[in-house]
């Protein structure tokens, strides 16, 4: 049995623009992965509306800070084989971060919190694989036009800033903008088909990962 965490924001939550709530849980990419591999996994999905890669949102109700939230997702799911991180869209927004080079700075942080967490003794390591988040495009409602303003060019400048960092860190990367496309609905999150196309793209990248 393969562990693997998924650790992400509302795309991996399943957020679902047209109706404000979930997309069904066998339709949402961590679902369509863990299913779509031929060996037995425990897919552990960890995803929450508003994630950052490590910045503080004090507009929010909870914590958003992926940095603080991880050492403890880690150690409540521990033994694991894979660790998935697919977070940024909403460091884009300009009051959290709006730059693609400090969420890229904020990946590698979350990377090296799971190459150095204390685990325990007969625990390895897990593998870890960075996920660049899909293009953000104008939409027609007020989270796309303010909240998440300039959010449409800034996403082109995120696969390439991401690559970097994973290539520092010797783990390896996936664009997930070249196969999927955000919902027109708002411009950013993803409709039904394209959460189970993301999870469908990612099989034989992690299949690679988890048999080497």
């Amino acid at each position: 049995m393969k562990n693997i965490l998924a650790f992400g924001d509302s795309l991996t939550w399943g957020y679902d623009a047209a109706t404000q709530t979930r997309h069904p849980l066998e339709t949402r990419w961590p679902s369509v992965l863990a299913n779509g591999l031929n060996m037995p996994v425990q897919m552990i999905a960890e995803g929450l509306n508003g994630r950052t890669t490590v910045f503080d949102d004090y507009s929010a109700a909870s914590e958003r800070n992926g940095a603080k939230l991880l050492p403890s997702i880690l150690a409540t799911h521990e033994p694991l084989d894979l660790v998935i991180m697919m977070l940024g869209t909403n460091d884009m927004r300009p009051h959290i971060c709006g730059n693609a080079a400090g969420s890229a700075a904020g990946i590698g942080r979350l990377i090296s919190i799971v190459k150095t967490f204390p685990y325990k003794a007969n625990h390895k390591v897990p593998e870890i694989l960075v996920v660049s988040p899909p293009l953000a495009e104008r939409g027609g409602d007020r989270f796309a036009n303010h909240v998440m303003q300039g959010a449409s060019s800034l996403s082109r400048q995120y696969a390439d800033a991401y690559r970097l960092v994973a290539d520092e860190n010797d783990v390896p990367f996936f664009d997930a903008a070249k196969h999927v496309s955000p919902d027109p609905m708002d411009g950013f999150h993803l409709d039904q088909e394209n959460t189970k196309k993301l999870g469908e793209a990612l099989i034989p990248v992690v299949s690679e990962i988890l048999a080497s």
